[in-house]
């Protein structure tokens, strides 16, 4: 384990290294013969750039899964990064300093923060190099690939990055055990199965999902129960309990959960979603 005031960073893989920032959000540093590849860039609190720069000396390249406050905050100090097309507005979106503080001291609610983050500890805003990635890319990092499926659902722009050697998947936000489905950025549910029915084709791929949070390798059955999910909030059948999103917005979970958002009958996979986003003609 190494760790700075911000992050901790633990092997997973004699090649890959799995940071995780105060918000207990996560990025994945990958690492081939002649580069290496840093996958999200966290909320932004605290320099990423400096902590992977003691992990590597490798030339870095900075992809994001999606836009997401939680993901690009390393976005401003490379500035160059990988994002689909559909996300970019979000990354500029999300990029408020008080929104990516705020982000990062959430984590004190699931554990106590090993320093209180300022407004001053958050990397400035500014222009950003977006290199377009699509579904079928392939990241060559020298004895590592990695091939980019495209799942929107999340957000319209989410990726999941597999590297079939390793028979893993980095999965960002795509399909978790807390889903999120309901905001602007997000497809409707409708949309969200169509995904999740193409990323199941590549299940023969892998033996486990490395996702954006939750600090544990998840089954690739998680697919599988997500899908299942949708059926039933599309059927009206979920749970659908009313709850609070991350941005205030009003949304409904699948399945009953607990505060660390594991669910109470004992399942995997839970999305949080609105009532009014549920089919794509909602959203048209």
């Amino acid at each position: 384990m190494y760790e700075s005031k911000f992050f901790k960073a633990r092997k997973i893989y004699d090649n890959v290294t799995l940071i995780t920032g105060l918000g207990g959000e996560q990025a994945f540093l990958l690492e081939g013969s002649e580069k290496a590849l840093l996958i999200d860039g966290l909320s932004g609190v605290g320099s990423l750039k400096a902590f992977v720069r003691e992990l590597t000396e490798l030339p870095v390249t900075l992809v994001n899964t999606h836009g997401h406050v939680d993901h690009i905050g390393a976005d401003f100090e490379y500035k160059e990064v990988y994002l689909a097309p559909d996300d970019i507005w979000l990354m500029y979106a999300h990029s408020d300093m008080e929104m990516r503080l705020g982000f990062a001291k959430s984590g004190a609610m699931f554990a106590p923060l090993p320093t209180e983050p300022k407004l001053s500890d958050v990397t400035v805003p500014g222009p950003v190099k977006t290199l377009p990635i699509k579904d079928g890319d392939i990241f060559d990092l020298g004895g590592v690939k990695l091939e980019v499926i495209a799942v929107p659902g999340h957000t319209r722009g989410s990726v999941v990055f597999l590297d079939r050697d390793r028979r893993v998947v980095y999965s960002g936000d795509a399909c978790n055990r807390n889903t999120l489905v309901y905001g602007e950025e997000s497809t409707s549910i409708e949309e969200f199965k169509e995904s999740l029915l193409r990323f199941k084709k590549f299940q023969p791929a892998f033996d486990g999902l490395w996702g954006g949070h939750g600090g544990a390798l998840e089954q690739p059955e998680i697919i599988d129960s997500a899908i299942t999910l949708c059926d039933e909030i599309m059927a009206g059948t979920d749970d659908a309990v009313e709850a609070v999103g991350f941005t205030g917005k009003a949304c409904w979970y699948a399945k009953e959960k607990d505060q660390y958002y594991r669910r109470l009958d004992g399942g995997t996979a839970n999305i949080a979603y609105s009532k009014e986003r549920i089919w794509r003609k909602d959203i048209q």
